[in-house]
């Protein structure tokens, strides 16, 4: 036969099937097909977090919500600083009217019949009242001949703190500021002396505000002024003519008053930060003399 060539057999070999050891598999280059031990594809983890829409929807809301929670901390502050100014502005009032209403209460205080002599002019109330043009000679009556006292302007005289000292005490209002000035009691008309010491006391009063002031302030108060006239700070109630000589004889005679009604409208500096509406509060006091005439 000739030279014997040892031949190795070869096994045919299927798709699947695992070739012997030794063994060349024609499928080695096919996936799945190398002729080694397979091996199970690693499994993918599935990923947690938020998507894009997800996110962006999350800081939409945050947004709304931080928006809104600071609109309202700042409504709270404007809303805090306009009852702020408006408390402010009632305390300045409030205790304005209660020292206009205790100097009315203890106005005429001496008066000339606790003397059987008369001390100097300083030391004794010839009226409870002043008034002026010439006092204390000429009786003047009150809305008609006096210029004060008046719906706006009132001068007491009285000894208020008891040290033996009459004094004048002014109020009168200039523009929109109620102005206070005390002075010693001097002989003649107190008009000159009282006008040099006035001061501001109370601001933003607007009992004689103007026409265009009264309407805007009617928008919100309609039941302020009434008629859209001034009101009158001061009204005035009378003892009777007593028939006597003097000035207690005359009708509306300063030394007849006997209640002094006080009214003050006063405005908040600002209007309301949250509707721009304006803002005022209305006091309303009475001071009742207990000291006689004169």
């Amino acid at each position: 036969m000739g030279v014997l060539h040892a031949r190795k057999r070869r096994q045919t070999l299927y798709c699947r099937r695992t070739p012997a050891r030794g063994q060349f598999s024609p499928f080695a280059r096919k996936p799945r097909q190398h002729g080694g031990t397979m091996k199970p594809t690693a499994k993918q983890m599935k990923q947690t977090g938020f998507t894009l829409i997800e996110m962006m929807v999350s800081v939409t809301i945050f947004v709304i919500l931080s928006g809104a929670m600071f609109g309202l901390l700042d409504l709270s502050q404007k809303r805090n600083q306009t009852e702020a100014q408006l408390l402010d502005t009632f305390q300045e009032a409030r205790l304005g009217l209660d020292q206009i209403v205790r100097e009315a209460s203890d106005a005429g205080f001496p008066p000339a019949n606790h003397f059987t002599v008369l001390p100097a002019v300083g030391g004794y109330v010839q009226s409870p009242v002043a008034w002026s043009p010439n006092y204390p000679l000429v009786v003047c009556a009150v809305g008609a001949t006096c210029t004060t006292p008046g719906p706006f302007d009132v001068i007491f005289e009285e000894d208020y703190d008891g040290t033996g000292v009459v004094r004048w005490v002014r109020y009168q209002l200039q523009g929109t500021t109620l102005m206070r000035g005390v002075t010693p009691k001097v002989a003649g008309d107190p008009d000159a002396p009282t006008l040099a010491v006035l001061a501001p006391y109370i601001l933003n009063v607007m009992n004689n505000a103007t026409a265009a002031q009264i309407a805007a302030i009617k928008l919100n108060y309609p039941g302020m002024f009434p008629g859209g006239n001034a009101v009158p700070i001061f009204n005035y109630t009378y003892d009777p003519p007593l028939g006597a000589a003097g000035c207690i004889s005359t009708l509306f005679s300063p030394c007849n008053i006997r209640d002094v009604g006080v009214t003050l409208i006063v405005q908040s500096p600002q209007r309301d930060t949250t509707n721009q509406q304006l803002r005022l509060v209305e006091l309303n006091g009475r001071g009742r003399r207990s000291n006689p005439n004169k």
